[in-house]
């Protein structure tokens, strides 16, 4: 069972929070501040913080900047009242891993809750799998029932990359800074190039596709659970 901190000084919404929680299967724990919250991830272990913004004592962007400064990447969404962009982009600015205003929709918030954590499982095990395929990357392998191949460091960045965020765009641009790195002085061609070579190496798995979409870029699209 998943573990879940709660911060959130309103007590009735902290209330409802923990009721559709509990609901859909998480343990909650609760802290109506950011002092409170500190105390609470020294004595307990927590998998993802559902952190509100406007608290007394420490609000939430202090609590989110003490929190990856001191080297966590514990999966943080902010819920809060506040919409404006610079909000938003000021919790991203401090670590915030997602981003919602209230009211929330809840069936929204609980599959996001997933997805956060589905990501840190990945980094934590650095391994992910897809089907019946499994990608190390400790050691640049895919493995599939008997077989095993050893990928280049590149191309198996670039479709770790890929398959970590199933359906998401990525552009060529965004690929080469992120694989190859801002002052790599490689075209983005180079991209091509290894997502063909990725295409040919993986054309007859059934678990995934790599798609490229038109004048953007490419994505990964699993075929199963």
């Amino acid at each position: 069972m998943f573990k879940v901190l709660v911060v959130e000084d309103d007590k009735n919404t902290a209330k409802l929070m923990k009721a559709i929680l509990t609901h859909a299967g998480y343990e909650v724990f609760h802290a109506s501040n950011g002092v409170e919250a500190l105390d609470m991830l020294d004595v307990q272990h927590i998998d993802i913080m559902i952190l509100d913004l406007m608290m007394p004592v420490m609000d939430g962007y202090e609590l989110c900047e003490t929190i990856r400064e001191g080297g966590s990447n514990l999966p943080i969404l902010m819920v809060t009242a506040k919409q404006l962009p610079q909000d938003k982009y000021r919790g991203f600015l401090v670590g915030t891993d997602d981003y919602m205003t209230k009211p929330v929709n809840e069936e929204e918030m609980l599959l996001r809750m997933k997805a956060l954590l589905r990501r840190a499982k990945i980094v934590n095990e650095r391994k992910l799998t897809v089907g019946k395929v499994t990608l190390d990357y400790d050691s640049l392998t895919v493995s599939r029932e008997n077989e095993k191949q050893t990928l280049p460091q590149k191309e198996f960045y670039l479709l770790y990359k890929l398959l970590s965020y199933p359906d998401k765009i990525f552009t060529r641009i965004q690929l080469m800074d992120e694989i190859w790195g801002m002052e790599s002085e490689s075209v983005d061609t180079t991209v091509n190039v290894h997502i063909n070579r990725l295409r040919k190496r993986f054309e007859n798995y059934p678990e995934f596709e790599i798609v490229a979409i038109r004048g953007i870029g490419y994505k990964a699209v699993k075929k199963c659970d």
